[in-house]
């Protein structure tokens, strides 16, 4: 929005080109959405907790969470405020990528916040039964699988690249669709998992932002992608500042979800983070550099799976309870220390996906 203001003003002072450099706009969009969650977060917790908004807490978990109870809850609604006004500000809004992952990152967020209404403030435990959440997500990831499969330029923007490997690039045809429609889903419900502790999601989140924002920018720069041996895809950079929003927007909400937390983004946030994630790792042709640099979200998911089989299968648990932070804070581990470490192991892992773009 404030792009075209600027090219027009541009003709009549050369000033205003500078706001065409996307480092620019990235840095721009990032102070934008932190200032904006640091501005509505004071506001929003009072609203919250003047409607009694607050966070059930299972009976059958870690008994120290019993004391978050009551917690304001629903507050990534101001993360999905403060990255929708951002992008709309700061992005080209003439590239169709812009469109395709706000519409997946909102529509995946009026899919939480349904499910968070529903629990707290109408009471039903249940919140949005499991089967109605997700045939929305998989009609939103669907459509979205569509959408970029039909307005793909080029084969390799519907092809799986192989990090280390420059020369593995494998046609996926028509399966281009399951696999987008896969990793938006699957990253969507895997940040949701992970959300069980004060800033362990998202922080992770910040940080495969980040990393995400690199590939972008260097997907949609026709030199570094050819010198980086990456897929070239036009338009791709706008989705940095994207990305940006996304950093500048989950910081300013860790700022009061930190331990301890005076509120919780509740399923509207990460379920629309986690798709958000997805929607950029699928436009930039990396999914599986997603896969390692959230490898944390993985592992939370993972453990949760096997846990659910193994007690199908054999009566046995292999945890003490999942997802995996739960089974380390019944091992003794101060919630603090569960989450720096995860946040540690997340910087490791983003800095390994940011390496392959070099070791090729």
């Amino acid at each position: 929005m404030l792009l075209f203001l600027a090219n027009f003003l541009a003709q009549y002072q050369s000033a205003f080109n500078v706001f065409s450099y996307l480092t620019l706009r990235m840095i721009l969009g990032t102070m934008t959405a932190l200032l904006l969650c640091l501005w509505l977060g004071p506001w929003m917790i009072r609203r919250l907790v003047e409607r009694q908004i607050g966070q059930a807490v299972r009976d059958d978990g870690p008994q120290s969470h019993l004391s978050k109870a009551g917690t304001p809850t629903m507050g990534g609604a101001m993360i999905l405020m403060a990255i929708a006004v951002s992008t709309l500000l700061w992005s080209d809004l003439t590239v169709h990528y812009v469109w395709i992952v706000l519409v997946v990152t909102l529509g995946f967020g009026a899919i939480g916040w349904v499910d968070d209404y529903r629990k707290v403030v109408e009471k039903n435990p249940r919140g949005l039964p499991a089967r109605w959440k997700y045939l929305w997500q998989s009609v939103i990831g669907l459509i979205a699988a569509l959408v970029l499969f039909y307005t793909a330029g080029n084969p390799v923007e519907t092809s799986l690249i192989v990090p280390l490997f420059k020369d593995i690039v494998i046609p996926l045809g028509v399966f281009y669709i399951v696999l987008t429609y896969l990793v938006i889903v699957g990253s969507s419900n895997a940040v949701n998992l992970t959300d069980g502790l004060d800033g362990l999601a998202i922080m992770p989140t910040v940080m495969v932002a980040m990393g995400l924002a690199v590939f972008a920018y260097a997907s949609g720069n026709a030199v570094f992608a050819n010198y980086l041996q990456i897929p070239n895809i036009v338009g791709a950079g706008e989705l940095a500042v994207f990305c940006a929003t996304i950093s500048g927007a989950g910081l300013g909400f860790l700022w009061f979800n930190t331990y301890p937390a005076q509120v919780f983004m509740g399923d509207v946030g990460a379920l629309a983070l986690g798709a958000a994630l997805g929607v950029v790792a699928v436009i930039v042709r990396q999914e599986i550099v997603l896969f390692i640099m959230g490898g944390i979200f993985v592992m939370e998911t993972v453990s949760v799976i096997l846990q659910v089989a193994s007690y199908k299968l054999t009566g046995r648990r292999i945890f003490r309870m999942a997802p995996l932070h739960h089974h380390y804070e019944l091992k003794g581990w101060p919630e603090p220390r569960v989450i720096v470490r995860f946040w540690i192991i997340t910087v490791v892992l983003v800095l390994i996906g940011l390496a392959t773009l070099k070791i090729r």
